[in-house]
């Protein structure tokens, strides 16, 4: 068998683990947040809902802000196991199983326990709900720390990385695709065509079966590679977890500047069928913003490794944040058209596939970077912190979302008719406004404090490939 044969399979199954992967990020980023503020809390008390929606939405950004301070610990947890079957697949197989069926739970009212014992409720949502983050967190991290241990390459690692985001571009615009039609398919009470509690579990369980089969799929037919650089001769402790983080200043920079991007960039894709629903009137339409954002998504990542070999990932960086910046204003101006509206909204998500990847790579490239830098290489750890980012910016929009949707009057039994012409002010400006000035803050700041280029990676391996076995003793 040829390289490239050898090569391929492997990347297609990493490609599977990942598209279940964002299968299931697109159901917890974005869609549970919807699911609790159209079909959780639907009684004959709006006031009393809006308050169990605060609730639960402070309830989500508490434990998710509390988890910054476990998930460099996951990552050092990762980076010490030692099994047949690698550092990271049983981590992911395991995370995956235990966050589908946790999930499922969630997108229930346990029993009716929402209504006639909300304290109940509350404690049960707040435990599954952290059991949950745990395990999905450890796979997350698992997942997307396997590229620095599968090639030292940059190229290589962007093609695998291409792969890779591919399967999750698939995997998460299939959900926007799949959501309305399941979610309707299965529901008894169309509910304003936002279905009901019947459909939105039977949408969780569909996608948490497709994302344990994806990452079981990854389980058998990848591996990692062996390399003395891969290799501590002392663990890295618990109380140092954080001094490697903050020493590693090419990181901190790259991840401020994409949790600032991400809020921005979250802010709009959660909102986008609030958008259908409540502004344009037709939800139905969304599922074709699905198929667009696929085929325009596929294209820009398959493009990747063909743009990464003319330009540079800063001026691909910079490129894309222009070509949103656009979308955004045409979105912002589509009013009730339909089409204006899909248009804004593909030309806002082409280039989020290309982001990702360039910071993914830059992410990645860290590892080494602080390897040189600290003499000790931590793979799970590094790589924990795009998560990490990833998760604090989606606790953070869900929080602005649910609060959003309260305050504009956009909670269950609401119409695109009974949206008020102030209260539809108020969603745009929280929609378009702010994620205008967040994105182009997070360019500033990468273009001021990001300095790792691939060449500077290169050059980073040539001369930990001839001081490593010294500098780790």
């Amino acid at each position: 068998m040829n390289e490239k044969t050898s090569n391929f399979w492997p990347r297609v199954a990493y490609a599977c683990g990942t598209f279940g992967h964002d299968v299931f990020y697109a159901m917890l980023g974005t869609y549970f947040m919807i699911f609790v503020t159209s079909n959780l809390f639907h009684s004959d008390n709006p006031s009393r809902d809006a308050y169990m929606i605060g609730i639960v939405t402070t309830i989500i950004l508490v434990l998710r802000i509390g988890e910054l301070f476990i998930d460099p610990f996951i990552g050092n947890i990762i980076d010490k196991t030692e099994t047949r079957w690698g550092k990271f697949k049983p981590w992911v197989i395991v995370g995956a199983f235990v966050a589908a069926l946790t999930l499922a739970f969630l997108f229930t009212d346990m029993g009716g326990l929402a209504v006639s014992s909300p304290i109940t409720y509350l404690v049960l949502f707040a435990i599954i709900y952290f059991v949950m983050d745990v395990f999905y967190s450890a796979k997350d991290v698992a997942i997307w720390s396997m590229i620095p241990a599968i090639s030292f390459d940059s190229h290589e690692r962007e093609v695998t990385a291409t792969f890779a985001r591919i399967g999750s571009v698939f995997g998460g615009q299939l959900v926007t695709i799949m959501v309305i039609p399941v979610v309707m398919y299965f529901s008894h009470d169309a509910n304003g065509g936002a279905g009901d509690p019947t459909g939105w579990f039977a949408f969780a369980c569909i996608g948490g079966g497709i994302a344990t089969l994806g990452a079981i799929i990854l389980g058998l037919f990848t591996k990692e590679q062996k390399s003395t650089l891969r290799e501590n001769k002392t663990q890295t402790s618990f109380k140092d977890v954080f001094k490697i983080l903050l020493k590693n200043d090419q990181l901190l920079w790259v991840a401020i500047a994409y949790l600032v991007f991400g809020l921005g960039q979250n802010l709009i894709n959660n909102f986008n069928l609030y958008y259908f629903t409540y502004v344009i009137g037709d939800n139905s339409e969304f599922s074709i913003l699905g198929v667009i954002n696929v085929v325009i998504g596929l294209a820009a990542v398959a493009l990747f490794p063909i743009l990464t070999t003319k330009f540079s990932r800063r001026k691909l960086f910079f490129a894309s944040i222009v070509v949103m910046l656009a979308g955004i204003v045409c979105y912002a101006l589509s009013g009730k058209n339909v089409s204006m509206a899909l248009l804004g909204a593909g030309i806002f998500s082409l280039p989020q596939p290309l982001i990702f990847l360039v910071v993914l790579m830059t992410i990645t490239d860290t590892v080494e970077y602080g390897q040189l830098k600290l003499g000790h290489r931590d793979e799970a750890l590094v790589l924990c912190v795009r998560p990490l980012i990833d998760k604090l910016a989606g606790a953070i929009t869900s929080g602005v979302v649910g609060l959003t949707a309260v305050w504009v009057g956009m909670t269950a039994g609401a119409t695109a008719d009974s949206i008020t012409t102030e209260g539809l002010a108020n969603f745009q400006l929280v929609m378009f406004a702010a994620p205008l000035v967040l994105i182009a803050a997070a360019a500033f700041i990468y273009r001021a404090k990001v300095t790792l280029t691939e060449k500077e990676h290169a050059r980073i391996v040539r001369e930990l490939e001839e001081k490593w076995d010294e500098m780790s003793k």
